[in-house]
């Protein structure tokens, strides 16, 4: 006889409470679970499309009991169709390349990372990241995690995406780009040209991560229509539905969308 162990159970814990960093005077609390291990990447496609984010090793999401701002939000990328202000910004950026290089923290992006940090996030958590809990940010990643790295003409680097591949399209992880370019939009540029990378991949979605109506830091993912969020348990499609209320080398690709 042949004793076969049973399967190991997926633990999932909830943090304590802490200030959001989104919503002014409200509280946050998550649901974690580590995904680390020889299923990382099952159940991080599973986890993916039932609205959580990757952080390291571990999956979260938001489960706090007064609030249901924080949103899932992803865009289907066959039908994706820039706005007149999208096609501005593509054309203001249309010399700036992108290249996927693998997840390695380099020094030149951790210059540029700080940058980002101090000019738009002086009081957050990461702005006071070494390299090495940088390199932690990039590399400790359990799955299959690439990045594309922005640069002008000159070589100059201007702007980076951290990614995760997933069996039905890519997750936006983070991105940070030069804060003295923000006349640029290079963060709409940026997810404008994930949209494009994951539809020339064949995969159908960019899973954007959490949109928040009401935070100005979050509302702006609602700009890449069409979108669907997370709503009771579907994917639905934004339009029609409002947020919830509640009290190895590089591979140069080059960014195209159909007329």
């Amino acid at each position: 006889m042949t004793y076969t162990s049973p399967r190991r159970p997926q633990l999932f814990y909830t943090t304590a409470p802490m200030p959001c960093p989104y919503v002014a005077g409200r509280m946050e609390r998550k649901v974690v679970t580590d995904i680390g291990g020889p299923d990382a990447e099952r159940l991080h496609n599973r986890l993916s499309r039932a609205g959580f984010r990757r952080s390291h090793t571990i999956a979260y999401a938001p489960v706090c009991p007064s609030c249901s701002a924080c949103v899932p939000i992803r865009v289907p990328v066959t039908r994706f169709a820039p706005d007149r202000t999208q096609r501005r910004t593509l054309r203001r950026n249309m010399m700036i390349e992108g290249f996927e290089v693998p997840a390695h923290a380099t020094t030149e992006q951790f210059t540029l990372f700080q940058r980002y940090q101090f000019a738009r996030h002086a009081e957050g958590d990461m702005a006071a990241m070494n390299f090495y809990d940088y390199r932690a940010m990039i590399e400790d990643t359990p799955i299959d995690t690439l990045m594309i790295e922005f640069r002008t003409p000159e070589d100059q680097l201007v702007c980076v995406s951290l990614i995760d591949r997933l069996d039905d399209g890519l997750s936006a992880v983070y991105s940070f780009f030069d804060p003295t370019l923000e006349a640029r939009s290079l963060g709409a540029y940026a997810i404008m040209y994930l949209i494009d990378h994951t539809r020339r991949m064949g995969l159908p979605y960019l899973y954007l991560g959490y949109w928040i109506r009401d935070s100005a830091k979050m509302a702006y993912k609602a700009r890449f229509r069409p979108a669907e969020i997370l709503f009771r348990g579907a994917w639905v499609p934004l339009d029609g539905h409002e947020a919830p209320q509640d009290g190895s080398g590089m591979t140069r690709f080059p960014i195209s969308f159909p007329e």
